[in-house]
């Protein structure tokens, strides 16, 4: 388990994607804000590390949209602030998906992706239209969403928990 540092940007655990330096300002990007909204340290894992977590992302995409996403994991960050379950994967081809899951009845529910600069649209998410953001640490962000709709309890608590 690794704190995402957001001042001083390392692509460690990214080195194999061909976009690291952007996609580790994308993990440094989300770092900062959990740092400024919660207060809260941001950690990753090695995606074999997590891997209830990592199933239960896979099963949300699959059930939700028939999204199965051909890159590889490397990275898994857990999170539960607030009521909210967050997980987010870093695939080594620059995407960043992460779900936002509130366990209360009735709260937010989505599914979030982010494209790190320099990578195109995967063809899974070829039908999303994605809008654009500036980042001081990932440059220009391309994100998209959508609302969960199901029930999709998280199961497994201690799996790649900070």
């Amino acid at each position: 388990m690794s704190q995402v540092d957001f001042v001083h940007v390392s692509t460690a655990g990214l080195e194999s994607s061909p976009v690291a330096e952007a996609l580790a300002g994308l993990r440094a990007d989300e770092a900062r804000y959990f740092h400024n909204k919660y207060s809260r340290a941001f950690t990753t894992v090695r995606a074999d590390d997590a891997l209830a977590a990592l199933a239960w992302v896979e099963e949300i995409l699959r059930s939700e949209r028939r999204i199965e996403f051909a890159a590889r994991p490397l990275e898994v960050a857990v999170s539960d602030v607030d009521g909210i379950h967050w997980v987010h994967v870093f695939y080594e081809s620059g995407l960043v998906v992460n779900v936002l899951y509130t366990v209360a009845e009735g709260g937010k529910r989505a599914v979030g992706f982010k494209l790190s600069e320099g990578m195109e649209v995967p063809d899974e998410l070829a039908a999303f239209k994605f809008a654009r953001q500036k980042s001081k640490l990932a440059g220009t962000i391309r994100g998209s969403f959508f609302v969960i709709k199901g029930e999709h309890p998280w199961e497994d608590e201690a799996d790649g928990q900070p």
